[in-house]
């Protein structure tokens, strides 16, 4: 469990399940759940692209996610922000077909890609991840006032500042840095539960912003955690357990949350407990 190839699994994904949960705080708090699905997909087409021309996923995965990332930064701005993720998506997933399409080792890729493979990281790959979480956990601290303040209140944010889409754009580069690192252990599809469930429960379970948030990557890291173990001990999809616990923690997280407010009585009659954040 703890030796030879293990090693490094157990590296490479409590590293990504800490950023993971980081980031993920605030897609949850800015309502940014569906551009946390379709970065993933960019992150996707670029792994099968440098898989058919022989690259490193890992290289691919972060050309396409942070094309993903521009895309988005760019024309959500003169657009209807969902209309354009989802443009970027189905763009992004129509590329990631015909790459897997031209790919002679189809099945084994679009899986590995998709739905992750824990059990075969390399050491080759815990460098890159590395660097990619220290520029992820860099950014957050740095813009982590103006993500709150835009997060809360977007006018006041872009009353107040100067440059209001640089809070925007450096919260989609940290979800696309953040992709590319998990994509080997997760998969495309399986970040996105990772980035919304621990979050969203954390939430829940905290009354103030730094608690959260400090919740919401020791939860990821729980998840990932059991998941990995889950899925050695048994064989099974690692993405079943990572999926299957990130939504226990949402409903055991609404579960808390209407528990306080049954104690609470009529003091508070909002729709979470704590703070209106």
């Amino acid at each position: 469990m703890f030796s030879g190839f293990m090693v490094n699994t157990w590296a490479e994904a409590s590293v990504m399940a800490l950023v993971a949960g980081v980031v993920g705080f605030f897609v949850v708090l800015r309502g940014a759940a569906f551009a946390a699905h379709a970065i993933p997909q960019g992150a996707f087409t670029g792994a099968a692209g440098a898989a058919l021309v022989g690259v490193n996923p890992l290289v691919g995965a972060g050309v396409f996610a942070f094309l993903g990332v521009g895309a988005l930064a760019r024309w959500s701005r003169h657009g209807r922000r969902d209309v354009v993720t989802a443009l970027v998506l189905v763009s992004l997933l129509g590329v990631g077909a015909l790459f897997l399409g031209l790919s002679t080792n189809y099945s084994q890729q679009a899986f590995s890609l998709l739905f992750g493979s824990p059990l075969a990281v390399s050491s080759s790959e815990l460098v890159p991840t590395a660097a990619l979480a220290a520029f992820c956990l860099a950014l957050v601290v740095v813009l982590y006032r103006p993500l709150l303040l835009s997060s809360l209140a977007p006018e006041l944010a872009a009353a107040a500042s100067r440059h209001p889409g640089r809070a925007e754009l450096g919260f989609l580069v940290a979800v696309g840095a953040s992709t590319t690192m998990a994509l080997p252990v997760v998969g495309a599809l399986l970040v996105f539960s990772l980035m919304i469930g621990p979050p969203a429960a954390a939430r829940h379970f905290a009354d103030r912003p730094l608690v959260a948030l400090g919740l919401s990557g020791g939860l990821a890291l729980v998840t990932v955690w059991v998941a990995v173990w889950a899925a050695f001990e048994s064989n099974w999809p690692v993405g079943f357990f990572v999926g299957s616990f990130a939504a226990c923690w949402y409903i055991a997280g609404r579960a808390w949350a209407s528990l306080r407010r049954a104690q609470l009585g009529g003091h508070r009659r909002q729709g979470r407990v704590g703070l209106p954040w």
